[in-house]
């Protein structure tokens, strides 16, 4: 089954009103309209910029993603939280929820990253709830424990929804391998879909369709001299990017390995 890739850049805590218009500038000149036919584009900026940074990318047919949301289901007294209606308003099309980096610093349990996932799919976003574990859970033997359980918290909360399982339909995961991020480490393409595959036969015990057609991202320190061999992957669909979603050139790169995954997909 041919799933259309995304490739989704996390700015994380970094920008300035001059270098935001710098870099989307570049990445707008670079990808051909042809890619964005074939490649979801997906840019996380910090919270800040989304909305002077949405019209441009709107018109270019680029998504525009948060990188958090608040899981509270309306507005409140949540000093410093924004909330799933305000990021519809100024643009937002996609959240990242669950990043490893709000797990690690700020104590986001599995149980949030659930709530935050409801929060965003009742307004129309499409949540990327990220997962993923640690080098010393990896050395251990205990990836597809820790796996397990951080998507099946995510699971058991879709369940108490009225939609359901379905609402996973409309959400993209992303595999962090917590310890290839910033380490020097990078998962092998052999890794990686061992991984997704292991994520998506997790999905298929509870339902063979939505396995089929959910996207799951790599997100592990993906660059362009790694990107197309872990694109060439079965069960990978593209990325979540960090550091190179920084640089204009090499998030286009990055872009591009995509869509050659996908030409290749849909022919064979």
């Amino acid at each position: 089954m041919r799933r259309r890739p995304v490739v989704a850049g996390n700015w994380k805590m970094y920008g300035s009103r001059a270098a935001n218009a710098s870099l989307v500038a570049g990445v707008l000149s670079g990808l051909a309209p042809r890619a964005l036919r074939n490649v979801e584009v997906v840019v996380c900026p910090p919270f800040v910029y989304a909305a002077e940074l949405s019209p441009q990318l709107q018109s270019a047919n680029v998504g525009l993603g948060a990188q958090d949301v608040c899981a509270e289901a309306v507005q409140g007294a949540f000093t410093g939280e924004v909330a799933a209606t305000m990021l519809r308003e100024v643009g937002c099309s996609h959240v990242i929820i669950g990043h490893s980096e709000r797990r690690a610093l700020y104590a986001e349990t599995d149980e949030l990253v659930g709530r935050k996932t409801l929060s965003a799919l009742a307004v129309g976003l499409t949540p990327i709830i990220c997962v993923g574990e640690l080098w010393e859970e990896r050395d251990s033997g205990r990836t597809y424990e820790v796996l397990g359980h951080q998507l099946s918290a995510v699971l058991q909360t879709l369940d108490s929804d009225p939609a359901g399982l379905a609402g996973l339909d409309r959400c993209i995961l992303a595999y962090e391998p917590v310890w290839a991020i910033g380490t020097g480490r990078t998962a092998t393409p052999g890794q990686a879909q061992d991984v997704h595959a292991f994520i998506r036969g997790l999905i298929s015990s509870r339902d063979a369709k939505i396995a089929q057609s959910v996207r799951v991202l790599y997100g592990g320190s993906v660059k362009p001299s790694n990107a197309r061999e872990l694109f060439e992957m079965s069960d990978v669909d593209g990325g979540l990017i960090g550091g190179a979603s920084l640089k204009a050139e090499d998030f286009v790169a990055i872009v591009a390995a995509a869509e050659l995954g996908s030409e290749r997909t849909s022919c064979c």
